[in-house]
């Protein structure tokens, strides 16, 4: 996955770079975004259903064929100059609807593989993938740009799907799903759906996750803004502030795979969010470029550590039948509404200039993580 998952970077960082070539339009950059992430908060639910009901292993190897073939696609299109906005634009929304069905199957399946008592080492494992890909896949699509072209980029990322795709193949299949095979899609997502309103842990855990999304993250699409107008330190020092957040989210992961399955992990989850919440209010007060990286260091340490500790508290508390559909409401509301909360913080900055905005993003977060560590309590016993 750390093979693809760097392709993807690559790909990300020369799409966005040929969209804004073709069209010269920020706007259209951002409805690229859009697309791909709106069918997740659409359809996830659906690829939860499916990921309780069909082997997870099966939908993977087709949903990572599907990812292949679109890059490759894109390579083709790139490569004999047919490239247009609106074939970009179609093949992110493809690619959001794969996304759909693929991340609840991939986050339920491991489970399956590694068992409970490693499933924490496990999910932190996967952070420390993810967020080591973030760190060195933008700085490797740099240089390939300009060695291999756009297209040579694409076919790249294309190319790294093989990596799932042989491991998936390698890995024996699951077990088969206990549910009731003949109850209808829309029964089942009825059912998960009565599960999750009846289970507070589960709602409380959600409800932390969606205030991250809706009013932390959002900060990422800021930071040009801070970096030329709040520091004055130009597209260098934008780097590094998002070199800063990476590394930190990066040591976040690799601290919670080494301390393993501890106790107490409500307790770390509580001190995650509120230093979270901290951290951003800080980075949103500050004038001076050092303090703005270290506090970017903390927002991306704590916000992997509450992320990651959400994922396994669900996970550890979820019967096996209903794991998709949880793990696919986990990803509506971790990546679905976050393209909501890109809109919220872009509207505040406008209107109130960039530092207000995240002022408040970080007060609201430390308000809505009072309030449910209130509704809550049980959370912090976790």
């Amino acid at each position: 996955m750390f093979v693809s998952l760097v392709g993807t970077w690559i790909q990300n960082v020369a799409q966005s770079w040929l969209v804004f070539q073709l069209t010269n339009s920020a706007f259209l950059l951002g409805v690229v975004g859009f697309l791909g992430s709106l069918p997740i908060f659409l359809l996830s639910l659906f690829g939860g259903v499916l990921a309780d009901r069909a082997d997870k292993r099966n939908i993977l190897i087709f949903t990572q064929v599907s990812f292949m073939l679109l890059a490759f696609l894109l390579a083709f299109l790139t490569q004999f100059q047919l490239i247009k906005p609106q074939q970009i634009m179609a093949i992110a929304l493809l690619n959001g609807v794969i996304m759909a069905f693929d991340a609840p199957a991939r986050q339920s399946i491991v489970v399956e593989l590694v068992g409970r008592e490693h499933l924490f080492n496990a999910i932190a494992l996967n952070s420390v993938a993810f967020n080591s890909s973030r760190f060195i896949g933008p700085a490797i699509a740099a240089v390939l740009i300009s060695l291999i072209g756009m297209s040579g980029c694409f076919y790249l990322n294309g190319i790294s799907f093989l990596a799932v795709i042989v491991a998936l193949f390698w890995i024996k299949p699951g077990k088969k799903n206990s549910g009731q095979k003949n109850s209808s899609a829309i029964r089942d997502l009825k059912d998960g759906l009565i599960f999750i309103g009846r289970n507070r842990l589960i709602l409380g855990l959600l409800s932390i996750v969606a205030a991250v999304s809706l009013f932390g993250i959002s900060y990422v699409i800021l930071m040009p803004v801070v970096a030329d107008n709040v520091l004055g330190v130009g597209i260098r020092g934008l780097g590094m502030l998002m070199s800063s957040a990476g590394l930190g989210a990066l040591a976040g992961a690799l601290a919670l795979a080494r301390l393993g399955d501890f106790k107490h992990k409500g307790r770390l989850l509580s001190c995650s969010v509120f230093s979270f919440s901290f951290s951003l209010i800080i980075f949103s007060l500050s004038k001076n470029y050092l303090l703005s990286i270290f506090s970017m260091i903390f927002v991306g340490c704590s916000s992997v550590i509450a992320i990651a500790l959400v994922n396994t508290l669900l996970q550890v508390n979820v019967p096996d039948e209903f794991r998709g559909r949880v793990m696919s409401l986990f990803m509506i509301t971790f990546a679905g509404i976050m393209p909501f909360g890109s809109l919220i913080s872009g509207s505040l900055a406008q209107g109130l200039g960039v530092s207000i905005a995240l002022f408040f993003c970080g007060l609201i977060c430390l308000l809505l993580f009072a309030l449910i560590n209130l509704i809550f309590p049980g959370l912090k016993r976790l």
